[in-house]
């Protein structure tokens, strides 16, 4: 009897057992921003970098490993600095959203490894482990509203153009083996247009709501106690949004 009592006691904790949704945080920015950096820097103060994988806390994915498979046609521009990898359609948004499922879910996932090099998915994949948080880097996080409404917090790493330029071109030249023409042609072909046309707009606007939001929630609430819904107070918000505009 005791051993059916003991049992049944495993039996009802494992199936009362809630798994905890991971905090979704998305990180976007201009090309060579350094949103990488910011998340990786994120990992190392948090001591999440010197952890094994398994057993990390904290996780960072990007967006760039989510570039769709090119048509060989596609593949042949993409050769010649000549297709845009800046739009959202470039991306695989119905693969990302898939992914995001599962994390919340608590569920292992394979994260494909694009080659900068080839213009193409390479055959290995990366695990990325259940995490309490997840930060999800890249250029047009915030585009689309489905992906977009799935984060708890959104940060926008905002550079001076100038520095992003500059950074953009030393990487491609030594990493992804481009030449000098080549990439100021598609920085300014496309690159400077899509960040101007899909992200710039989306963070503003964003922005704009939210604060209108914290209007329309509830002012009285918000100053008696300094916050509503995750969000600071509008003097708050205020000082903090004033330091990452974008321009």
């Amino acid at each position: 009897m005791a051993g059916d009592s003991e049992a049944l006691l495993r039996d009802r904790d494992e199936s009362t057992t809630v798994i905890r949704q991971p905090f979704l945080i998305g990180v976007s920015g201009g090309t060579a921003s350094g949103k990488s950096s910011v998340c990786e820097k994120i990992m190392e103060k948090l001591g999440q970098n010197e952890i094994d994988r398994h057993q990390r806390q904290v996780a960072i994915l990007s967006q760039d490993s989510f570039y769709k498979v090119l048509t060989p046609e596609q593949k042949a521009k993409a050769l010649k600095g000549q297709f845009n990898f800046d739009h959202p359609d470039a991306f695989d948004s119905d693969l990302i959203m898939q992914t995001l499922r599962q994390i919340l879910e608590g569920e292992t996932v394979q994260i494909p490894v694009y080659d900068f090099v080839t213009h193409s998915r390479k055959e290995e994949f990366v695990t990325v482990y259940p995490a309490d948080v997840v930060l999800f880097e890249g250029i047009l996080m915030f585009y689309s509203q489905e992906i977009r409404d799935l984060f708890q917090m959104k940060l926008f790493v905002d550079t001076d153009p100038d520095t992003r330029l500059s950074r953009r071109v030393l990487r491609d030249i030594n990493e992804r083996g481009r030449d000098l023409e080549q990439v100021l042609s598609q920085y300014i072909t496309f690159v400077k247009p899509a960040f101007e046309e899909f992200c710039l707009p989306v963070v503003a606007i964003d922005l704009i709501v939210q604060h209108i939001q914290d209007i329309l929630n509830g002012g009285q609430t918000k100053r008696q106690n300094g916050f509503t819904n995750g969000h600071s107070t509008p003097r708050q918000r205020r000082a903090s949004e004033s330091s990452s505009r974008p321009h």
